[in-house]
């Protein structure tokens, strides 16, 4: 099991839809979460890309000094960049970084921010370029190793004799991951990629598309790695972490509901067409599945749904989607830097064993936690309710 945080660099708030208790996301805001979510032991971060964003690859870049075992999703774009400068680009942030970069391949859903960036392929076309755009990404930094070059030409791209210097330190190519719902997603998944994505869904509809990208990757001789994204609102209990969710929207008006929801009805993206269907902007609706709440898709674009709870009710959850095959999970929460301790103070002591051992720096040595009347370390024990221990 992964767990993975988020860079907020489109924007952290305490209240979405709505600049009421927003935090101003800078270069030192954001380091200071990759620092924190580093020394706490999780296994990456995800850094968003599109129009609303910093750019991923100069945030991640300015990070990587201040961090030691982070690895960074950064996003792949294709018709953005060519894929021989893309391949450039992953190999020197993966020697610079000593192996830390992994690929989130974005073709992008809404056609509207595509023609600011110059795109103007529809659909269809955006995954046959994509198509292309990864077999050259991936035959270059593969052949770097070797010192071949490689040349190809496709329906829409070509390249001759494309050759890359200076290998990638992953071999042989840094992991590519990839998340989109339609049967050209799945097939270009199916295809091309290392890892897929998919958006906080129910279990059984989680379960469904699984099955569906499993059976068609074993077709191809292909088996895939499984991860998911989702919000979390985990607190001491139930009650609490459902208060949270609330106040989280309570700024939110029915204008700025409409607003949104209306703009995501004009985005060719089937995974934002699916995360709309959950609640269809009912205020009323937002509880799809047990503890699996919509919330903040009603304003925020992308994955928009969040497991709320207490930490053990969050965890069995959790266990929930693993058992469907997933085994890295990528969170968020606002506000990110308080959400990422808070995360794991409450949850990393009930995951998997080996992920537990993983993230308590084991390394460190002597007593864990405030010493009691200068005299009593707290005991080292699964769950926060325990005796004190003999006398140090």
């Amino acid at each position: 099991m992964n767990i993975f945080w988020f860079i907020p660099t489109h924007g952290d708030s305490r209240y979405l839809g709505t600049s009421k208790g927003a935090r101003q996301v800078d270069h030192a805001y954001m380091k200071q979460i990759a620092v924190t979510v580093d020394q706490l032991g999780y296994d990456g971060e995800l850094i968003p890309t599109g129009r609303s964003c910093e750019d991923p690859w100069i945030t991640a870049a300015s990070l990587i000094d201040a961090t030691h075992n982070l690895k960074f999703l950064v996003a792949l774009r294709p018709a953005v960049t060519t894929p021989a400068l893309a391949a450039r680009m992953a190999a020197t942030f993966d020697r610079l970084s000593n192996g830390r970069v992994l690929l989130n391949l974005v073709t992008g859903g809404d056609e509207q921010e595509l023609k600011g960036d110059g795109i103007y392929e529809d659909h269809a076309t955006r995954y046959k370029t994509a198509t292309e755009y990864v077999n050259i990404w991936r035959e270059i930094l593969t052949r770097s190793h070797t010192g071949e070059s490689f040349t190809f030409h496709g329906e829409r791209l070509h390249v001759d004799d494309a050759q890359l210097l200076y290998p990638p330190l992953q071999k042989p190519y840094p992991p590519l991951w990839f998340g989109g719902s339609s049967d050209d997603a799945i097939e270009l998944a199916t295809d091309q990629v290392d890892t897929y994505l998919t958006w906080g869904e129910p279990p059984a509809a989680v379960k469904e598309k699984l099955e569906q990208v499993k059976a068609k990757a074993q077709a191809k001789g292909r088996q895939l790695n499984y991860g998911i994204r989702l919000h979390v609102i985990v607190r001491e209990t139930t009650e609490a972490a459902w208060q949270a969710a609330n106040e989280l929207i309570q700024y939110v008006d029915d204008a700025t509901i409409a607003t949104a929801q209306e703009k995501f009805k004009h985005m060719d993206s089937v995974g934002q067409r699916r995360m709309a269907e959950l609640h269809h902007g009912d205020r009323t609706k937002l509880e799809v599945s047990p503890n699996l709440w919509a919330g903040v898709g009603l304003v925020r674009g992308g994955a928009g749904t969040a497991l709320v709870g207490d930490a053990q009710t969050v965890a069995d959850r959790i266990q929930e989607y693993a058992d469907l095959g997933i085994d890295t999970f990528i969170f968020l929460c606002y506000l990110n830097l308080e959400e990422s301790i808070s995360f794991a103070e409450l949850l990393f002591s009930l995951l998997l064993f080996e992920t537990r051992q993983k993230l308590t720096q084991p390394h460190l040595t002597g007593p864990l936690g405030v010493i009691v009347a200068n005299h009593y370390a707290p005991p080292r024990e699964k769950t926060a309710h325990a005796v004190l221990e003999e006398p140090v």
